[in-house]
Order: C-alpha cells, then sequence, then structure tokens
C-alpha cells in the first residue's frame, strides 16, 4: 500500500479517536449495563411469575392496581408510561412515568413486585437522548459513524503493518 495512505489512515486514526473518546466511554459503559440487565436486579427488576397465562383484569383493575401502589405515584392513566403484558409469565408490569414498575398477576391483580426500573434511563444514556433529544443525532450518530471509520483506517494500519513485516522478512531470508 502506499505509504501515504497509511501515513493518513493513522492521522485519522487518531483524530477521530480523540473526538468520539467520551460518547463512546458513554456508549461502551451504558451498553455493558444492558448487556447484563436481567442478571443484576439493580438495573432490571427480575419478571415474576403469575398464576395464569390468560390475562383476566380489565384495564380499570389495573389503574386501580397501579393507584394502591405508593412508590409509583399514579393517580391517572397519564402517569403510566407503559404496561408490559407477558402472558407467558402471566403478569403485566406496569411502569410508571417516574421509572417505579409494578408487577402483577394478569388473573388476580395482586401485586408480585415492586421496583425501580434504571434499565430504561441507562438505555437512554446509552442513545443519548438522555443528554438531549438531538444528542442522538448530532453527537452519538457522528460518533458512531466515525467509529466505523476507525475501524477501516485500523484495518487498513493492520495490513499495511503486515505486509512491511513481510517483505522485511522475506528480505531477510533472501539474504541469507
Amino acid at each position: 500500500m502506499h505509504p501515504k495512505l497509511r501515513q493518513l489512515s493513522r492521522q485519522l486514526h487518531l483524530w477521530f479517536a480523540l473526538a468520539i473518546i467520551i460518547p463512546s466511554l458513554i456508549v461502551f459503559g451504558s451498553g455493558i449495563l444492558l448487556q447484563v440487565k436481567k442478571q443484576f436486579d439493580w438495573v432490571q427488576p427480575p419478571t415474576m411469575t403469575g398464576t395464569s397465562t390468560a390475562p383476566a383484569i380489565s384495564f380499570q383493575q389495573i389503574l386501580q392496581v397501579a393507584q394502591s401502589v405508593p412508590e409509583l405515584e399514579v393517580s391517572e392513566w397519564q402517569q403510566i408510561d407503559r404496561i408490559d403484558v407477558r402472558p407467558d409469565k402471566g403478569i403485566m408490569k406496569v411502569v410508571a412515568s417516574n421509572r417505579w414498575e409494578a408487577q402483577i398477576d394478569a388473573r388476580t391483580g395482586d401485586i408480585l413486585h415492586v421496583a425501580y426500573r434504571r434499565s430504561d434511563i441507562i438505555e437512554s444514556i446509552h442513545d443519548g437522548s438522555w443528554f438531549a433529544e438531538s444528542a442522538k443525532l448530532w453527537l452519538f450518530l457522528p460518533a458512531g459513524i466515525l467509529l466505523f471509520l476507525m475501524w477501516c483506517s485500523g484495518a487498513v494500519l493492520l495490513v499495511t503493518t503486515l505486509k512491511s513485516k513481510l517483505k522485511k522478512r522475506s528480505a531477510r531470508v533472501l539474504r541469507s
């Protein structure tokens, strides 16, 4: 390969690395936490098991149960972020806007587990939206593109280094 391509690859590699160091550390660190979210209750509460695989309670009952859990701070539907129905586990996860989660039995409405859910905030840190919605597209996306370009320049450096070493080794063998 051309020596100038190798020099350009080194310079690009260095400057891109400096430009993306902070977003990359954020993405790597939060990504590690997201990879183990099912293994650590601190990140995401463990999923309980209910008494039936067919949901039998009404939306009104779900709201009443949510209202009865002080941690959720729910008095109306607008304070509920989402309801995650898990028929195979027989539960419904009611996630409030304040990130507290109540798991309720989908048949009886009994409260099975209440805990703070950190995985959603970690996910928003991971994609950059926690900082600002515009950070997703104007900081984290370019950092991802630069990381890809760093991979390409690193591949060029690897190939040119290996070729150089092979040439030197061949020259030594021919001289001996």
